[in-house]
């Protein structure tokens, strides 16, 4: 997933921005991060935070919120949650790394596997809005498509910043 997102800079940087939607506070009852992402990936918001698929489905993405003492359990749900959906995780090519986004320091877990479609990328990153608050990204891309959408996904997670 940091390959996709250096090559994504480079390519934000290359072409004219995409027309993104509104930036979007989450959860809504009590904001703890906000997000900007394209009208045509259909943003929603989830029980615990929000999602979005680009509109040729190539690309699943999820920010979930929890309080950061549950970061290992909302962990275990998104791993569920991809199983439930059908996809694979080859443990065999885990790879991990580390960012900052906006300030926040992130911690990335990277795989390959596969889903109904083929092989597919998979990755889980937590990030810390505050000192009692966990963000957990949940990504799931088609491997040969997900890089025709390098520009928005390098907008989005750009977009991605704690709430004021």
């Amino acid at each position: 997933m940091k390959k996709l997102f250096a090559a994504a800079a480079v390519a934000a940087l290359l072409f004219p921005a995409a027309s993104f939607a509104e930036t979007l506070a989450f959860p809504s009852d009590k904001p703890v991060a906000s997000i900007t992402i394209p009208d045509s990936w259909n943003p929603e918001e989830t029980d615990t935070g929000i999602q979005a698929t680009s509109s040729d489905e190539a690309i699943y993405l999820a920010i979930d919120v929890a309080d950061a003492a549950d970061a290992g359990k909302v962990v275990d749900e998104a791993i569920k949650f991809l199983d439930k959906n059908g996809v694979k995780v080859d443990e065999s090519t885990q790879k991990q790394s580390e960012d900052t986004i906006n300030g926040m320091k992130m911690m990335n877990l990277d795989w390959s596997g596969k889903d109904k479609d083929g092989p597919v990328n998979i990755g889980l990153s937590v990030l810390a809005p505050s000192a009692n608050k966990v963000l957990l990204i949940t990504y799931w891309g088609t491997k040969g498509e997900q890089e025709k959408h390098a520009q928005d996904l390098i907008g989005i997670i750009s977009s991605l910043k704690p709430a004021k």
